[in-house]
């Protein structure tokens, strides 16, 4: 049962940390549009679009970038003031335990924690989607990319498709491919002039083909279309094309999900940011369990210098997290470390600084 202390710390964690997000989201929002608001005169963009799409995207993504340092910033700022009234020396007096104390921490830091898992696995790639078109259709239009040339790609292990040069506007390739091997050997290759993809029967359709065979080693089949068309079902769409950065960012976990085990399957390794953006969506939320442990126990003590003190350390840690959190998944997109392990290093190495910091707390 939540007793009149756990109510009054839960309050005092969640009012303080709500308003932590709404002054740096304000100031995000500010600066945001003073680097922006001359490509919103400059392009056709309406005034709907900017209010009523991109800005709420745009909060929804800064707010998921820094809920655990928000959180970190909020349990200092507000456990600092505590300790500067001696309120904790109070509570500790009163027999009430370091570890009774840390409860109603623990069950705000829960609540927090829950509302980010569902940020980062639903709405927050829900503004992403919105917030990226935006800025792909009118503010930085060379980031909407797509491979046109010399296009390799892995429709499923042992059939690979090379296409010369694909036309986004229509959904056509030129001097299209379709490579079939055992091990190592190229057993089956069936070659278009043209390839266009057919949205009413989701297949390729190729005009102008020709088949070659090669499975007796000793003679080639072949077979020639000339003027002919020919459907085929592959496992590639259009979108198998687009590739702009933080594309991983707008897809749902589910999409998410999808993608890596279509990639598997193809037996394409290209999914690396991909899977470090799944694990990322779990990890960084228990973040927050860990922030608020290692927040409590530096601004519970009463020390000279105060809230700046306790502050100046936080923000110190707080960007020794990022700083990290980065470095680990740069390797990991680098293959040096599995894609898991790139998301979820940093929460273990901060959980010992919290264990460590735990063990000298002011009992």
């Amino acid at each position: 049962m939540l007793q009149l202390l756990d109510l009054y710390i839960i309050r005092k964690f969640i009012s303080t940390f709500f308003f932590t997000v709404l002054i740096f989201t304000m100031i995000s929002v500010i600066i945001d549009f003073s680097e922006k608001v001359e490509k919103f005169i400059e392009e056709p963009i309406t005034l709907a679009e900017i209010l009523l799409e991109y800005y709420p995207s745009f909060i929804l993504y800064i707010s998921g970038l820094l809920w655990p340092l928000f959180t970190l910033i909020a349990v200092i700022f507000f456990t600092s003031r505590l300790a500067f009234n001696s309120e904790v020396i109070s509570i500790l007096n009163a027999g009430v335990s370091f570890n009774r104390f840390m409860r109603p921490y623990l069950f705000s830091a829960g609540l927090l924690t829950f509302l980010y898992l569902l940020g980062t696995h639903f709405f927050i790639p829900w503004g992403n989607t919105h917030m990226l078109r935006i800025i792909y259709t009118y503010i930085q239009k060379d980031e909407n990319k797509a491979k046109v040339r010399d296009v390799h790609l892995f429709v499923e292990p042992g059939k690979k498709v090379y296409i010369g040069y694909y036309s986004k506007g229509d959904s056509s390739a030129r001097d299209f491919r379709i490579e079939s091997f055992r091990g190592q050997k190229l057993i089956h290759l069936l070659k278009a002039d043209r390839a266009e993809w057919q949205d009413s029967t989701q297949k390729w359709r190729l005009y102008d083909y020709e088949t070659r065979s090669f499975e007796d080693s000793l003679r080639e089949t072949f077979h020639i279309g000339l003027g002919q068309q020919l459907d085929t079902v592959l496992n590639i769409d259009p979108s198998d094309f687009v590739d702009y950065s933080g594309q991983q960012s707008m897809m749902s976990t589910v999409a998410l999900v999808r993608h890596i085990h279509k990639q598997k399957i193809r037996g394409s390794g290209n999914f690396r940011k991909y899977s470090l953006e799944l694990h990322r969506r779990t990890a960084e939320p228990l973040t927050i369990f860990i922030l608020t442990i290692i927040g409590m126990v530096i601004a519970a003590r009463k020390v000279r210098g105060g809230i700046g003190l306790h502050l100046a350390v936080g923000i110190g840690l707080g960007a020794a997290y990022i700083f990290l959190s980065k470095f680990a998944s740069t390797f990991a997109l680098g293959s040096s470390l599995p894609t898991w392990l790139g998301a979820w290093f940093p929460n273990l190495i901060f959980m010992g600084i919290a264990f460590l910091l735990l063990q000298r707390a002011q009992k």
